[in-house]
């Protein structure tokens, strides 16, 4: 049987692989705020029921069965979040925590319904895909980080770490949002980004930049 718990434990490895870190039980424990025992018991469990399996170095990896597990889960909380966005005007920033609340509420045939209706393809309010991208398939598609965008050029917002919901608050209220352009006008010595945005002129850290995925595009476009 696969319980809430098992769900939310595959889309954290998931997540975690999305993200490109090496998934143990030290960094379950961290995404998912139970303790290291806790993880060791759930991953005994799912290695049991064959979805996941360890490795010798400790490194949780999900098998076949647990990664369709995980990706439906994952699709179905990028449908929930666009449902809240897209049809009930909630505000970006809030729809994940909503999203996770929902996810495990909806039956099949309402997670048909709202795919029929939202269709596939879109990206989430984030501006995240539901194929939980890796940084290497962003990269691919032209995207960079922007703590690596180059000083004097323009960009456009294209995805926002979305499991942190008091950064994405505080990037809101800078006016960095998916979609929004933004200009970064210099690096400062202590690795601080000055920034030119709808809010006017702002300073982002760097473990907030490297967050944001901007759009490599943009900044052609402004040439």
């Amino acid at each position: 049987m696969i319980t809430v718990s098992k769900e939310d434990y595959l889309k954290a490895i998931l997540g975690a692989e999305s993200e490109g870190e090496t998934v143990i039980s030290a960094r379950l424990a961290d995404w998912l705020k139970v303790s290291p025992p806790a993880v060791t018991m759930a991953v005994r469990r799912l290695k049991k029921d064959g979805l996941v399996r360890v490795q010798s170095d400790g490194n949780v990896r999900l098998t076949a069965a647990g990664r369709r597990i995980a990706h439906r889960l994952a699709l179905r909380h990028h449908l929930i979040e666009r449902m809240l966005s897209e049809l009930f005007g909630m505000e970006w920033w809030k729809v994940h925590d909503e999203a996770e609340r929902l996810e495990h509420a909806v039956s099949p045939d309402f997670e048909g319904k709202l795919l029929a209706k939202l269709g596939r393809g879109s990206a989430c309010p984030h501006g995240n895909l539901s194929e939980m991208e890796s940084p290497e398939s962003r990269r691919r598609r032209g995207l960079v980080l922007l703590s690596d965008a180059h000083a004097g050029s323009t960009y456009t917002v294209s995805g926002i770490y979305e499991r942190d919901r008091h950064l994405l608050e505080f990037l809101e209220a800078r006016g960095i949002r998916p979609g929004a352009k933004l200009r970064l006008l210099e690096r400062n010595y202590d690795q601080t980004l000055a920034l030119s945005t709808a809010a006017g002129n702002v300073s982002l850290g760097r473990a907030a930049a490297e967050r944001v995925w901007v759009s490599a595009a943009a900044q052609r476009t402004a040439r």
